[in-house]
């Protein structure tokens, strides 16, 4: 072994060379995307506005006085809107985490990879940077210029000035991300004033970190190498599945020619050979070689391509969004959404909509408090006065409501069983109360564990009202 790169073998006749070396790897090659316009573009562009009107604008939002949104770790309490969750209410989370694998599933079977192109992270963030990446170094062909010319104080004043916008809007893509977990007005303000936390200042600068370096250098890398569905996504295609398609029967033998050239004359296809749609794919493919796994299905090559067809006075739609059933039987559109509501489409719809509509039902019958039973283990039971048994239990009282309640104890499951601590309560709003309760029952001879229930209900909401089972121990 030479070198990392290089495998040298033994010469096995005279004949053949001394050394023969085989690349390991290919260097990667630096892509410039070309810029295009178009309906796919728009749409990407649209989705880029909204999903970071939502991430920048969300955490800013107040309600009844507090962030609206806002997953607090540091007292586990989790607020969505009027919903206050604690970790009990994991089970959300998991239907809000199996929804979205299916809505993934069911996306990617229908048209192919959609949130790759146009609502992922990754991409999004990328548009973004490229924009100012545009703006401060010039369009395609400047920018391949800049990277060639030598280093003069033009061009590092061009590039400087880019990886600082770059730098500034990765530091507040940090700071609102960690303002999710942490009140952001308070957060701006520490800012300010320096006092920020060491765990907060960590996180803003990894988060901003990665954002910067994802977006601003790794680019199709991430998308390429490191993103795993861009390796599973096979398994969820199907020939009925949307994707960015070549027809080859209509565009091959591709040729250069004239406007005014007729080319079938020429015996040439539709395609110009102009390799627009490699220049603006961003991550260098060629359409036209098929479905590669790293097309992200954003559809820039459609859209340069109907420009070049319309300037020559061709039909659209040479690349296009369709499936390889409808290349080879050449269905209409009407076909292909006819074939669309396939077996497994259906089906991943309809898990989908029933997970949806039992975690709604759900929420919307939850119980806006929950209490923890936990056996206080200093005095499992003991003998009081007049020979009555007493066992004594911690209650954690979890208000997950904003207003404040007051909450009645009661204990039932045995005879002459009774609470013999106070049997009100205060729980402050969103507030976790823990308390000790003492409960009797009058002198017994069955020993054992025996069932009973705590029974808790708010004397300011008729309709918060639990029942908690724990058990009562009779000592032998």
């Amino acid at each position: 072994m030479s070198s990392a790169t290089e495998l040298t073998q033994t010469p096995q006749t005279d004949q053949e060379p001394d050394d023969i070396e085989v690349s390991l790897y290919e260097a990667r090659k630096k892509i410039q995307p070309r810029s295009v316009t178009g309906t796919f573009v728009k749409w990407r562009w649209a989705l880029v506005w909204v999903t970071q009107i939502l991430f920048y604008g969300v955490p800013w939002f107040n309600w009844n006085g507090r962030q609206a949104v806002l997953f607090d770790l540091l007292s586990r309490r989790f607020y969505l809107g009027g919903l206050v969750l604690y970790p009990q209410d994991f089970v959300y989370l998991t239907g809000l985490l199996v929804m979205s694998a299916l809505s993934l599933f069911l996306f990617t079977a229908v048209a192919g990879r959609l949130w790759c192109g146009y609502a992922c992270p990754q991409t999004v963030y990328t548009e973004i940077f490229m924009w100012f990446e545009k703006y401060f170094e010039g369009d395609r062909a400047a920018r391949i210029r800049l990277d060639d010319a030598p280093l003069s104080g033009a061009k590092f004043a061009r590039r400087g000035a880019k990886h600082l916008a770059w730098v500034v809007f990765a530091l507040w893509t940090g700071f609102t991300f960690v303002g999710y977990f942490t009140p952001i007005r308070n957060q701006f303000s520490e800012v300010l004033s320096g006092s920020l936390g060491a765990w907060q200042t960590f996180w803003i600068f990894f988060y901003s970190f990665a954002t910067y370096g994802n977006a601003g250098f790794m680019r199709e890398q991430v998308c390429k190498y490191m993103c795993p569905y861009a390796r599973f996504q096979s398994a969820m295609f199907d020939k009925d599945t949307l994707i960015v398609t070549y027809d080859t029967a209509r565009g091959e033998p591709r040729g250069s020619r004239g406007k005014k050239v007729d080319y079938k004359e020429k015996g040439l296809g539709a395609c110009v050979d102009c390799t627009l749609c490699v220049q603006v794919c961003p991550t260098g493919i060629d359409i036209r070689k098929g479905l590669q796994y790293e097309c992200i299905g954003c559809g820039a090559c459609a859209d340069v391509c109907d420009e070049v067809m319309d300037k020559f006075g061709y039909e659209r739609g040479l690349v296009k969004y369709s499936t390889q059933n409808a290349m080879t039987n050449g269905w209409n559109r009407s076909q292909i959404v006819q074939r669309a509501m396939r077996p497994r489409v259906l089906i991943y719809s309809t898990i989908l909509a029933a997970i949806a509509v039992a975690v709604g039902v759900s929420l919307y019958m939850r119980v806006p408090m929950k209490v923890d039973v936990i056996r206080d283990r200093g005095a499992l039971a003991r003998m009081v006065e007049q020979g009555r048994i007493e066992n004594v239990y911690r209650l954690q009282i979890m208000n997950a409501t904003e207003q404040k309640q007051d909450v009645t104890i009661a204990v039932e499951g045995m005879p002459g069983i009774v609470l013999a601590s106070e049997p009100t309560v205060e729980v402050l709003p969103t507030e976790v109360r823990t308390l000790a309760v003492r409960v009797q029952i009058p002198p017994s001879n069955d020993s054992g564990a025996h069932p009973i229930v705590f029974k808790l209900q708010s004397q300011n909401d008729p309709a918060i009202h639990l029942d908690e089972k724990t058990t009562f121990l009779v000592p032998r």
